[in-house]
C-alpha cells in the first residue's frame, strides 16, 4: 500500500468515527409558546388580534398559544367569534388569568372556560357573566331568552372541556364570580399558577383532551416564549373603540369644519375636521348604537340653528344642548361601563359644542345682517372736506380718498370748506354745505 492509499485510508476512518460523535452532540430544538396579551375590553378588534395571533401560532407550528387575559368584560357576539376560534385552533390554548389582582368579568369568563387549559394567578377572580342590555326595560319573556342563550352557549364547550357545567352556569343565571381558589376547587379552572415559567414546567408533559376529541400530550420544557403584540393597525382601533375617545373626535372634528364654513378658504380647519369625523364615525360602527340616541343629536343641532335665526332669548338653545348632552350620554349601547360614553364626557362634550357652535352662529348672523357698505353708498351722510374750488365741481377728500364732487344749494365753495355728501351720480358725489340745515 503506497503512502497516499495509506493517508486517504486514515482519512475515512477519521470521518467515519467522527459521524456518531456529531449527531449525538447535535441540540434538540426546543418547542415554542406564542403570548397573547389581552387586558382590554372584549370588542371586534380584541378577536381580530386573538384570530392573528392563533393564526401565526399555527404557521409556526407552537407547541401551544398562552393568553394572558384581564378584562372587565364586553361585547357577547365578539365574545362568540374569539370562543369560535379557540375551539377551531389546531394549536392548544391556555388561558391564564394573570397578573395578581386581574379579572375575567363577564364575556372574560366565556373565554376562560373555552380554553383548553383554563388557569388562574394567585388573587384574580372570574365570573359575573350575566347578559346585560344596557338602558332597556326588557319584557320578561326576552330577557328570559336572551339569559337560556348565553347559557347554552356556555354550556355548549364547558361539557366538552370536562368542567363543572352547574357553576358555569351559575356565573351566568345568578352573577356568581369565584376565587382562584374557588374555581379550581369547582374544577371550572385546571390549576392556579404564579407566573408563565412555572406554569409551563407544571404543564410539561401533561395529556390534554382537545375539543375535537382527540388527546394530546404538550411538550414545554425549554419551550421558547414568542411574544405576538397587537399591531400599529390594532392598538390605533382599539383606541378609536372607545366611546369617549369616538365621540370627543366627532364632536371635535364637527366643530372644525363649521369653522371652515364661517372662515372658507382656509382648509386647514375644514380637512382636520372631516379626519376626525371620519375616524369618530368609523369607532362608534364597531360599537352598539342607540337609534333613538341620533335622533336627539339630531334635533339638538336643529335647535340651535333656529336660536341663531329665531330669537327665543336661549330656550332653543339651551333645549338643544340638552338634547345633545343626553344623546352623547345614551349614543353607545354598551354592556359595560368601560363600553359607555361616561356622563363626564358627555357633558363636556355638549356643553362645549353647545356653546362654541351656537356662538359661532350668532356672530355669523350679526355679520351678515350688519353689512358694512363699501364705494359711494357707504359715504352717504358723510363729512368730505374741498380739496379744489367746487365752481359747482370739484374734488373732495373723505376717508382718506380723493373724490369727484358736484356741489348744490350755492354756486362755489372754497379749499378747505366742509361739505355733507347727500348722494352720487355715477362716480362723481353730490355735495352741500356742512353747515345747511337737511
Amino acid at each position: 500500500m503506497t503512502s497516499y492509499a495509506r493517508v486517504a485510508l486514515l482519512l475515512l476512518m477519521a470521518t467515519l468515527c467522527a459521524r456518531p460523535t456529531l449527531i449525538f452532540a447535535a441540540p434538540v430544538a426546543s418547542g415554542t409558546v406564542v403570548k397573547l396579551t389581552i387586558h382590554d375590553t372584549i370588542q371586534p378588534i380584541t378577536a381580530d388580534y386573538l384570530q392573528r395571533g392563533l393564526r401565526e401560532a399555527a404557521s409556526q407550528h407552537a407547541e401551544a398559544v398562552l393568553i394572558s387575559l384581564g378584562t372587565p368584560g364586553g361585547l357577547l357576539e365578539s365574545t362568540r367569534v374569539m370562543v369560535q376560534a379557540i375551539e377551531n385552533s389546531p394549536v392548544p390554548v391556555i388561558i391564564f388569568i394573570s397578573p395578581t389582582g386581574s379579572r375575567a368579568g363577564s364575556a372574560g369568563f366565556f373565554l376562560l372556560e373555552s380554553a383548553d387549559i383554563a388557569v388562574m394567578a394567585p388573587g384574580t377572580n372570574a365570573g359575573a357573566a350575566h347578559p346585560i342590555v344596557e338602558g332597556r326595560q326588557l319584557d320578561p319573556i326576552l330577557k328570559e331568552k336572551i339569559e337560556n342563550d348565553a347559557a347554552a352557549f356556555l354550556r355548549s364547550y364547558t361539557s366538552r372541556r370536562g368542567r363543572n357545567v352547574a357553576a358555569a352556569e351559575d356565573a351566568v343565571r345568578n352573577s356568581k364570580s369565584y376565587s382562584d381558589e374557588e374555581a379550581l376547587n369547582l374544577k371550572l379552572i385546571d390549576l392556579v399558577s404564579a407566573d408563565d415559567a412555572s406554569l409551563l414546567k407544571a404543564l410539561d408533559g401533561r395529556a390534554i383532551h382537545r375539543f375535537d376529541g382527540t388527546t394530546q400530550t404538550l411538550h414545554l420544557q425549554g419551550a421558547q416564549i414568542i411574544t405576538t403584540a397587537p399591531s400599529q393597525r390594532e392598538r390605533l382601533l382599539s383606541k378609536l373603540t372607545n366611546p369617549d375617545v369616538a365621540v370627543l373626535l366627532l364632536i371635535l372634528g364637527a366643530l372644525l369644519i363649521y369653522l371652515e364654513f364661517n372662515v372658507p378658504g382656509t382648509v386647514v380647519p375644514g380637512s382636520i375636521g372631516t379626519l376626525f369625523v371620519l375616524l369618530g364615525l368609523f369607532g362608534l360602527n364597531l360599537l352598539p348604537i342607540r337609534h333613538t340616541a341620533i335622533v336627539l343629536l339630531l334635533a339638538a343641532l336643529v335647535m340651535m340653528v333656529l336660536e341663531a335665526k329665531f330669537s327665543s332669548h336661549g330656550v332653543l338653545a339651551a333645549v338643544g344642548i340638552a338634547a345633545l348632552i343626553f344623546g352623547l350620554a345614551t349614543l353607545v349601547d354598551g354592556p359595560i361601563p368601560e363600553l359607555r360614553v361616561h356622563l363626564a364626557t358627555a357633558l363636556g362634550a355638549g356643553l362645549g359644542f353647545g356653546t362654541i357652535s351656537f356662538g359661532l352662529a350668532w356672530i355669523a348672523l350679526r355679520a351678515r345682517r350688519g353689512k358694512v357698505l363699501t364705494g359711494p353708498q357707504a359715504m352717504i351722510g358723510g363729512t368730505a372736506v374741498v380739496r379744489t374750488p367746487l365752481c359747482p365741481t370739484g374734488q373732495v377728500e373723505i376717508r382718506g380718498e380723493l373724490w369727484q364732487a358736484s356741489l348744490q344749494g350755492q354756486d362755489s365753495l372754497s379749499v378747505g370748506s366742509l361739505v355733507s355728501v347727500r348722494g352720487f351720480d355715477g362716480l362723481t358725489l353730490v355735495v352741500e354745505p356742512a353747515n345747511k340745515p337737511v
